[in-house]
C-alpha cells in the first residue's frame, strides 16, 4: 500500500503564493509519474501539474507561468509552487502518485485526501 500526505493548503489573498508538499511512502517500487490534480464541487478533477520520473513537466494552460511542479526524489516528495494566485484557483488540490509499470506492464494510481486552497479576493 502507498500513503501520501499533503500539506501546504490553506487561506491566502489574490496575488499571494502557497507551496504544496506531497510526500510519499510505503511500497513504492518505481514512480513513474507524480501529479497535482483539483476539483471543484460540481466540475471534474482536472489535471493542474505532472512531473515525470525523467523530471519531464506538463500544466494546465490555467496555471502555466504562475504554478511550478518539482519533486525531491530521495524522498518521494512533490511540490507544488504557487504563485499569484487568484479566486479561480480556489478549491481542492489532490496529490496523484503513478508506479509502474508492473511486471504485467500495468500502472497503479493512488491518490492524497486532498488539502483545501481558498484565495480570497
Amino acid at each position: 500500500q502507498v500513503q501520501l500526505v499533503e500539506s501546504g493548503g490553506g487561506l491566502v489573498q489574490a496575488g499571494g503564493s502557497l507551496r504544496l508538499s506531497c510526500a510519499a511512502s510505503g511500497n513504492i517500487f518505481s514512480i513513474n509519474t507524480m501529479g497535482w490534480y483539483r476539483q471543484a464541487p460540481g466540475k471534474q478533477r482536472e489535471l493542474v501539474a505532472v512531473i515525470s520520473s525523467g523530471g519531464s513537466t506538463r500544466y494546465a494552460d490555467s496555471v502555466k507561468g504562475r504554478f511550478t511542479i518539482s519533486r525531491d526524489s530521495a524522498k518521494n516528495t512533490m511540490y507544488l509552487q504557487m504563485n499569484n494566485l487568484n479566486a479561480e484557483d480556489t478549491t481542492i488540490y489532490y496529490c496523484n502518485v503513478q508506479l509502474g509499470p508492473t511486471a504485467w506492464g500495468s500502472f497503479l494510481d493512488y491518490w492524497g485526501h486532498g488539502t483545501q486552497v481558498t484565495v480570497s479576493s
